[in-house]
């Protein structure tokens, strides 16, 4: 074992001493992983975990920095970013990645990339020229 995944355990036994606390958060965060293009809740979310919705909250912010909700989101906007290089319409991206709304969809990515999909997908495609 190298010392970094030592230390990465070490310092996993301090913060988190309940281990299967921790493979329950990292299913749940498995889980929204592959099923991040449905419509999942956060109670499936937490049912995935085996925990209740307000545990898991405190848990994966605990564990991750952020709440689920926050995870999830990050990981369809970094989907719909692939989605959008590949040549993929706005609409299309947004429904495809999970989202239900075009301007709900258009406000996250903005926030978190700081272009509208729109410019993000203009852009890549001028690079790719």
């Amino acid at each position: 074992m190298s010392l970094y995944a030592r230390t990465i355990q070490q310092m996993s036994r301090e913060l988190f001493p309940h281990a299967h606390l921790v493979a329950q958060a990292r299913q749940a965060k498995a889980y929204m992983e592959t099923h991040y293009a449905e419509p999942i809740s956060l109670n499936d979310i937490a049912m995935a975990a085996t925990l209740s919705k307000f545990h898991f909250i405190r848990l994966f912010r605990d564990m991750y920095g952020r709440t689920p909700n926050q995870y999830l989101i990050s990981i369809r906007i970094q989907a719909a970013k692939k989605l959008l290089q590949e040549g993929a319409t706005v609409a299309d991206a947004c429904y495809l990645v999970g989202f239900s709304s075009p301007s709900t969809f258009t406000g996250l990515f903005r926030k978190m990339t700081g272009a509208t999909p729109a410019a993000y997908r203009s852009k890549k495609a001028l690079l790719k020229k």
